[in-house]
C-alpha cells in the first residue's frame, strides 16, 4: 500500500517576513551609519588638519619675526630659509613652501613643486582667505595642503611696523618687504596617514559588523528554515498517522498489533466488537490469556502463511466465527518487533454458504418437481377428461356440482403445475414491439370483473406512448400476478392504481395498494420461491415474475409499510441488447 504523499511548501510564514525585514533594516542602517560616519570623518580630517596648518603657520610666523629681528641685528642670514627647513624636519610635514606673487620662491623643503600651485598662489593673494586641498598621487598617501597669506608683521601692530620702518633699511631684499606687507603665500603640506588609517580601521570595523549581520541573518534563515521543516515533518506525520488511522478504523477486517513479548499493543474497532472486549483490557496482555483454544503455538510456526478458523464466545451466548492471519513485523537488521493480526469475519460468508447450500437444494427440488409435474399433466388431462364425461352423464344435481368441483381443482393443480414448470424450466422470452397502452389495457380488462365483484377500483394513469422491446405475453403474465396480489390484499372499497411512466432509456410500470402492507422480513422473502403468506397461494407467482423481469433485463423496486399499502415499481429497458434482440443490429441498441 503507498501512502499518498503530502504536499509541503514552505510558506512565506510571518517570522520568515520579520527577520528578513529586520535583517534588511539593520543591513540599511549599517549602510547609511558607515556613509556618515565616512563623510563626517573626512569632514573632522579637513577641519583638523586646517586647523593644524594654520596653527602651525601661526607659529611659523612667530618664529619667522624673531628671526627676521636677530637678521635686522645683524645676527643671522637668511633666516626664513632656515626656519623653513628646520620645520619641515617635523613627521607630520610633507613640505613647506613660500612664494611671493611674483613666483619667487623665499624659501622651501620637501617634496614639492611650487610651479604646479601657482594657480593656487594666486587664488590665496585674491580672496586672502586660505586654501585647503587634498594631494592624492598613485601609491603615495594623500596628502592635505593648506595655502594662505604669509607675512612676518601683521598689520594690526603699527608700532612695530613703524620701528621697523624707521631704521634705515636701504639695503632690503624684495621679498623681505613683500613678507612684511602680506604679499607671499605660504604653502605646508600635511600628512594624512594617521587618518587614513583611523578611516580605514573604521571601514574594516563596518565590514565585520556587516559580515557579522550577514552571519546572524543566515543563522536566523537556516534555523527559521529548519523549524519549517521540522513543522512540515510534524504535520507530514501527524497525517500519515490520521490517515493509517482512518484505514485501520474503516477496516472490515479486525486488526490487532503484538509486540515482540507476544502482548497486544493496539487493536482497531472491529477488534473490539469480535472480541467483546475494549482495548484497556486488551493492551499489554497476551491474546491466549484472554480468549480459550487460541491457536498461539500454530501461528507461530506458521508466521507466514498463518490462516486458521477461531470462534469468540461472548457472554450473551452468540458466536463470531473469525479468521485468522498473521504476519511478522521486522526492522531492516531481521530483528522481531512483533506481529499484525487479521480477523476476518466469517459470518457473511458461512451465511452465503448456507444460502448456497439452500439454493443447490432447492434446485434438485425443482429438477425434481419439474420432472413430476411433467409427469402429471398428463394424467390430470385425462382425470378432467372423466371428470367432464361423468358430469355431462350424471342426472343429479350433486354429481355434476361435484363434476364441477373436481373440474376446478385439476385446473387449479395445473395452474401451479405450469407456474412450477415456468420457474424450473423458464423459456427463452421472445422480444418484439409491444405497445404500452395496448398491453396495460388489455391488463384491465382481465381482470375487470375480478376487481368489480369484490367492489375495489382499478385504475390506469398511464403516460406511456409508444413501444417497447419485450415479450407481450411474458409482460402479461407480470402484470396479472402483482395484480391479483393487489387485489387479494386489499378490501372493499379500496383502489389500486396501475401507472406507468418513462424517461429517455426506460419503462416504470407500478402497481399501487393500500392494503395490509409488508414487513421488512416479509420484503426481503417476497421473490423467493414457495414463499407466501397466503393460505391458498402457492409462492411462484412473484418468484416467476422476478424471473421474467430479469430476462427482460429490468428490476424491481418495493415500497410497503405495514397497515398502509404496498407500491412495486417495474424497470424495463426500451431496447434489448445484443444478447436477447433479434430484431436490432447493433449500431441501432440502446442497453
Amino acid at each position: 500500500m503507498q501512502i499518498p504523499s503530502v504536499k509541503s511548501s514552505l510558506k512565506f510564514s510571518k517570522p520568515l517576513f520579520a527577520i528578513l525585514l529586520a535583517t534588511l533594516m539593520l543591513a540599511g542602517l549599517l549602510t547609511t551609519n558607515t556613509i556618515r560616519n565616512s563623510s563626517r570623518e573626512q569632514k573632522m580630517m579637513e577641519a583638523f588638519l586646517l586647523d593644524e596648518g594654520l596653527t602651525l603657520i601661526r607659529s611659523f610666523e612667530a618664529g619667522a619675526r624673531t628671526t627676521m629681528m636677530h637678521k635686522m641685528m645683524g645676527q643671522a642670514s637668511r633666516p626664513i630659509e632656515t626656519l623653513v627647513k628646520e620645520t619641515a624636519k617635523a613627521s607630520r610635514l610633507a613640505f613647506i613652501t613660500i612664494i611671493t606673487e611674483d613666483g619667487t620662491v623665499v624659501a622651501t623643503a620637501g617634496d614639492h613643486d611650487p610651479i604646479e600651485d601657482n594657480n593656487l598662489t594666486l587664488a590665496v593673494l585674491k580672496s586672502r582667505e586660505p586654501v585647503t586641498t587634498i594631494i592624492n598621487e598613485k601609491g603615495q598617501e594623500p596628502i592635505f595642503e593648506v595655502t594662505t597669506i604669509f607675512q612676518i608683521l601683521p598689520a594690526d601692530n603699527p608700532s612695530m611696523m613703524g620701528m621697523m620702518s624707521g631704521r634705515p633699511w636701504q639695503n632690503r631684499e624684495s621679498e623681505t618687504v613683500m613678507l612684511e606687507e602680506g604679499r607671499a603665500v605660504i604653502h605646508i603640506g600635511l600628512r594624512t596617514g594617521e587618518f587614513i588609517k583611523a578611516r580605514k580601521q573604521d571601514f574594516n570595523h563596518s565590514l565585520l559588523m556587516g559580515g557579522l549581520l550577514l552571519l546572524i541573518g543566515s543563522a536566523g534563515f537556516y534555523f527559521l528554515f529548519l523549524y519549517q521543516g521540522m513543522r512540515i515533518t510534524r504535520t507530514t506525520l501527524a497525517n500519515m498517522k490520521l490517515y493509517t488511522r482512518n484505514i485501520i478504523e474503516s477496516m472490515p477486517d479486525g486488526l490487532l498489533t503484538l509486540d515482540s513479548q507476544g502482548k497486544v499493543v493496539a487493536c482497531n474497532a472491529r477488534t473490539e466488537e469480535f472480541t467483546a472486549t475494549e482495548l484497556a483490557t486488551l493492551k499489554g496482555r497476551r491474546p491466549e490469556e484472554l480468549f480459550v483454544d487460541w491457536p498461539v503455538h500454530s501461528l507461530k510456526e506458521n508466521y507466514m502463511v498463518a490462516s486458521f478458523s477461531y470462534i469468540f464466545h461472548h457472554a450473551d451466548g452468540s458466536e463470531i466465527p473469525v479468521e485468522i492471519s498473521i504476519s511478522p513485523l521486522r526492522d531492516d537488521s531481521d530483528n522481531d518487533h512483533g506481529a499484525v493480526i487479521l480477523l476476518r469475519d466469517l459470518r457473511e460468508i458461512r451465511a452465503m454458504e448456507e444460502q448456497l447450500g439452500r439454493s443447490r437444494r432447492l434446485a434438485a427440488l425443482g429438477r425434481m418437481a419439474a420432472g413430476i409435474a411433467h409427469e402429471i399433466r398428463n394424467p390430470l388431462g385425462t382425470l378432467r377428461g372423466f371428470a367432464q364425461y361423468f358430469g355431462a352423464k350424471a342426472e343429479d344435481d350433486s354429481s355434476k356440482e361435484y363434476s364441477a368441483l373436481m373440474i376446478g381443482e385439476v385446473d387449479r393443480l395445473n395452474e401451479s403445475i405450469s407456474s412450477l414448470l415456468q420457474f424450473s424450466r423458464p423459456r427463452d422470452p421472445e422480444f418484439k414491439q409491444v405497445d404500452l397502452e395496448e398491453l396495460l389495457d388489455k391488463t384491465c380488462k382481465l381482470l375487470e370483473y375480478d376487481f368489480s365483484g369484490m367492489k375495489i377500483s382499478l385504475i390506469k394513469e398511464s403516460t406511456c406512448t409508444g413501444t417497447i422491446e419485450a415479450d407481450g405475453d411474458l409482460l402479461l403474465q407480470v402484470l396479472l400476478n402483482l395484480l391479483k396480489n393487489a387485489l387479494q390484499v386489499s378490501r372493499g372499497g379500496d383502489t389500486v392504481i396501475l401507472s406507468c411512466k418513462k424517461d429517455g432509456r426506460n419503462i416504470f410500470i407500478t402497481v399501487t395498494d393500500n392494503g395490509i402492507g409488508m414487513n421488512l422480513e416479509e420484503r426481503e422473502q417476497m421473490f423467493d420461491p414457495f414463499f407466501t403468506t397466503k393460505k391458498s397461494g402457492t409462492g411462484l407467482g412473484l418468484a416467476v415474475s422476478h424471473q421474467i423481469v430479469e430476462q427482460h433485463q429490468g428490476s424491481f423496486e418495493v415500497s410497503s409499510h405495514p397497515g398502509i399499502g404496498t407500491s412495486i415499481t417495474i424497470i424495463l429497458p426500451k431496447r434489448q441488447n445484443m444478447l436477447h434482440s433479434e430484431t436490432h443490429d447493433e449500431d441501432n441498441l440502446d442497453c
